[in-house]
């Protein structure tokens, strides 16, 4: 008996509505055959690019961050700013139905991940102590992200 896929909630940038979309699920093989192999560690094996590495840690152009690995809309350049940190940061994302959090407690931290909805893709961390005006600071790797011009 085959069972339908999984719908997600997912806002689209393009159309400012939330459709539902099928959830994203591939084998490592089909990753490592899309992503290069810094995009599967991060993305994928939720691993992290070195502070100040990333294409995207001081860009400053107009446009939307989107999921390397399933392409969804995951922030607007709008929401990013300086963290000082050496990686991308934004105050919140494009739409909460976008991201997901999850409690990680790799490497002796207690900390918050953030990932893909759609796909799971490891993000990076948010943690309270961003701008306002929602006080979060969304750190995530370059590796993760797409950019996208206005």
């Amino acid at each position: 008996m085959k069972t339908d896929p999984e719908k997600i909630r997912i806002y689209s940038s393009k159309t400012g509505k939330v459709e539902l979309m099928e959830k994203v699920k591939k084998t490592d093989d089909e990753w490592k055959g899309i992503l290069t192999s810094q995009q599967f560690d991060v993305a994928r094996k939720k691993g992290t690019e070195l502070a100040f590495t990333g294409k995207y840690h001081d860009c400053h152009e107009d446009g939307i961050y989107k999921c390397v690995c399933c392409d969804i809309d995951l922030f607007d350049s709008k929401t990013k700013f300086e963290s000082g940190t050496g990686w991308p940061s934004f105050w919140e994302p494009i739409a909460e139905e976008n991201v997901k959090t999850e409690t990680d407690k790799s490497h002796n931290m207690i900390r918050t991940e953030v990932l893909c909805t759609l796909c799971d893709a490891h993000l990076g961390h948010v943690f309270d102590d961003g701008p306002l005006p929602t006080g979060k600071r969304y750190c995530m790797n370059s590796a993760s992200l797409k950019f996208v011009k206005r």
